[in-house]
């Protein structure tokens, strides 16, 4: 699945401060593989560089 700005999504990272954290997409940056990393805004900080498999789609 991709994720688009403003969607919601779950970090799952065991070395990232938010790792279990729920956060905004603010920023979808597509590489020269043709694959999507992913800048995710928490309440209080960010965490740049995410792969698409690192995150989960909130239902909403």
């Amino acid at each position: 699945m991709s994720f688009e700005k403003d969607d919601e999504a779950v970090l799952h990272d065991k070395h990232s401060d938010y790792d279990g954290e729920t956060g905004t997409i603010t920023q979808v940056v597509d590489n020269m593989f043709g694959d999507a990393t992913y800048t995710i805004s928490f309440e209080d900080g960010q965490e740049t560089g995410v792969p698409e498999d690192s995150l989960e789609a909130v239902d909403e």
